[in-house]
């Protein structure tokens, strides 16, 4: 620890930034611990760097080239605890849907000099190359989860990172049912909390951004989605999206023939 304040770092591999910009968006959720943490590395937000090692840091994306798998190794060795934030860091993103199929083929099809493109032929969590003391899920993650680990750090305790479904959290909220009362396809009863109820509150089923739930059924909802006349294809097809390689969600796909 650095002086009387714990040190942040914030870093960033192959993603969109969307986790880092809901961190900055959910910055007035965040004022009154922002005082009581040093910002040290966070290109997103500031040009400002202190040098580690840091107490907290938070990686957003997944591992794409040999130099990104480097870099990893180095920021866990700076880091006394760290913390993916979002799907690509947690489960590879869905440019993890590059790991099944021929990538040299891709960048002879996109670009005009793809031996200039440095990429490995997977997209892999950050947790496939170092220790991960926590992860926060989403895509993008939500400013609350930032919070509770924000918090716990600062009061020396283990964070809370909920392991049930989406389910729960729409029968908190009194929302209801989109599979149930609505007979559309929604992903929620596989799919770990932490959104709110996001989709589902307003009607929508859920997508499954944030990977999925401790133990998932996924044969049982695949009945649900029949029921509902969805073939198995597209069931497939939900399944491999924002978090295309999670090995529930991917070893789910593949048994209904994606």
């Amino acid at each position: 620890m650095r002086g009387a304040r714990p040190s942040l770092a914030v870093w960033k591999f192959a993603s969109c930034d969307g986790c880092q910009l809901s961190v900055l968006d959910g910055v007035e959720e965040l004022l009154d611990l922002v005082g009581a943490i040093e910002v040290a590395h966070f290109l997103e937000a500031s040009s400002h760097v202190v040098e580690g090692p840091y107490d907290l840091s938070l990686v957003e994306g997944s591992i794409t080239t040999a130099a990104d798998a480097e870099r990893i190794r180095d920021i866990r060795r700076q880091s006394k605890m760290l913390v993916t934030i979002g799907a690509c860091a947690t489960a590879g993103g869905i440019q993890s849907l590059r790991n099944d199929a021929d990538v040299d083929v891709y960048k002879r099809q996109v670009y005009p000099r793809p031996a200039l493109v440095n990429a490995l032929p997977t997209s892999t969590p950050i947790g496939q190359h170092v220790v991960v003391d926590y992860e926060l899920r989403g895509c993008p993650i939500m400013p609350a989860q930032l919070r509770e680990v924000l918090s716990a750090l600062l009061d020396g305790r283990r964070p809370f990172v909920p392991t049930e479904s989406v389910c729960t959290e729409c029968k908190r909220r009194g929302v209801p049912c989109v599979l149930v009362a609505r007979r559309e396809p929604c992903l929620g009863p596989i799919t770990q909390a932490g959104c709110g109820a996001l989709c589902p509150g307003v009607a929508r089923g859920c997508y499954g951004c944030f990977g999925p739930m401790e133990s998932p059924n996924i044969g049982a909802l695949r009945t649900v989605w029949t029921s509902l006349g969805i073939d198995e294809a597209t069931f497939g097809r939900a399944l491999r999206s924002f978090n295309a390689d999670a090995p529930a969600f991917r070893d789910g796909a593949a048994s209904h023939g994606h």
